[in-house]
């Protein structure tokens, strides 16, 4: 019987935490929410949510030296998944209504608005899953949920072999943009898994069974 792993939901202040818990617990995920450092770098796994601005969640990051927790458990090859601006503030920087904010930079790249006559973004889209993908393994025909008018339209990292090459998962809203990214240790979500019914459970129990 494979072990319980222990998941460290990183509370910084963002919202949506607790919908977030009880599908990683659904998932079959042992759950903390807690900054605590020891915690978050010991834990099996480490989600970093992310609803609101940018610039704000870098802020709350930050203040809970939530950034150098991330950098440190990357740097050790250890799983981290981010969810919604989560994942926006793993790229070099993101721009929003004229402010250019610095992100953690684990990936380069800028978030910028969609060219979409409607947004925000809200609701059930499709994804194109990207090649080799353990999130969406089994999944790959499924909708996940939406609310974002921001994100990544565009990748520029080169990884060179012997690393693999990450898996990109798009979606369409006015025009391409990145719907997941798995690279490494590190993979992200512009979607709600917490809010995707079935599907985002079963991709939560997929990230879950990838966990050393």
């Amino acid at each position: 019987m494979t072990a319980t792993k222990r998941v460290v939901l990183l509370d910084y202040g963002s919202g949506n935490v607790h919908s977030a818990a009880k599908a990683l617990e659904r998932a079959g995920a042992e759950v903390e929410l807690t900054a605590d450092r020891t915690a978050a770098l010991e834990a099996d796994g480490l989600v970093v949510p992310g609803v609101g601005a940018f610039a704000a969640v870098m802020q709350q990051l930050r203040a809970v030296r939530g950034d150098e927790v991330i950098d440190r458990r990357l740097a050790g090859g250890r799983p981290v998944l981010g969810i919604c601006v989560g994942m926006q503030v793993m790229f070099e920087h993101g721009v929003e209504r004229g402010v250019d904010t610095e992100g953690l930079g684990e990936w380069p790249g800028a978030v910028t608005e969609l060219p979409a006559e409607v947004l925000p973004h809200m609701g059930w889209n499709t994804v194109e899953a990207g090649a080799g993908s353990v999130l969406f393994d089994g999944i790959e025909d499924e909708r996940f949920y939406f609310v974002h008018s921001f994100a990544a339209q565009s990748w520029s990292l080169d990884v060179m072999p012997p690393f693999p090459q990450p898996a990109l998962t798009w979606a369409e809203h006015g025009g391409r943009f990145l719907a997941a990214v798995e690279n490494g240790p590190l993979s992200a979500t512009q979607f709600h898994p917490e809010k995707s019914s079935d599907a985002g459970i079963r991709l939560l129990a997929n990230w879950l069974r990838s966990l050393a």
